[in-house]
């Protein structure tokens, strides 16, 4: 019984061999670098922005926020319930709320919580133009200013929906985008 056979190899045979060999080696060792420099192009030209989900401070402390986009029949006990426990809390106003409920806006301002904007019409921000955000942005600003007085910087966009286009509108338009970090229990 016969294990082995006889190769017959060319001098054809073992060059493309070794420049076969030598080609895949140098590709192993080309590829994981540009791969790399591909990859960090990539990712530093889609790098995705985020808004401000919490701020470090020394003090053991949180944030209270609120979305003013529905009713206002808790306004009055809500309220209630902030100033007898000291706590100040940020209300993120709708354009629309703030018109149907401007004495509730300002019974807000005047407890001396914080004016954030909510857009006019709640909208999903990611999925309109530039212009539009901006709009959204302006036309509950102004809302609030000519009811209150107060300037807003802080926004945070409906349903909690954002990209980095609606981040860079808000920036351009004044605005800290705030997200929240632990939602209601």
């Amino acid at each position: 019984m016969k294990f082995f056979k006889t190769i017959h190899i060319t001098k054809k045979m073992v060059g493309c061999l070794t420049l076969g060999g030598l080609l895949l080696a140098s590709a192993a060792f080309a590829l994981p670098p540009a791969a790399a420099r591909v990859s960090a192009m990539v990712t530093s030209s889609a790098e995705r922005k985020l808004p401000i989900y919490c701020v470090q401070t020394e003090k053991p402390q949180v944030s209270v926020s609120f979305d003013a986009a529905w009713g206002a029949e808790d306004t009055d006990e809500l309220l209630r319930i902030l100033k007898e426990n000291d706590v100040k809390a940020t209300f993120f106003l709708c354009g629309y709320w703030v018109e149907k409920y401007p004495d509730e806006v300002k019974k807000i301002a005047e407890a001396g919580h914080d004016l954030g904007n909510h857009s006019a019409t709640h909208p999903h921000m990611s999925q309109i133009s530039s212009e539009q955000i901006a709009q959204e942005l302006q036309k509950c600003h102004q809302n609030v200013k000519d009811l209150t007085g107060v300037e807003m910087d802080l926004f945070r966009p409906p349903f909690g929906e954002y990209d980095n286009h609606v981040i860079e509108i808000a920036e351009a338009n004044g605005y800290y985008t705030i997200q929240w970090d632990v939602d209601r229990l």
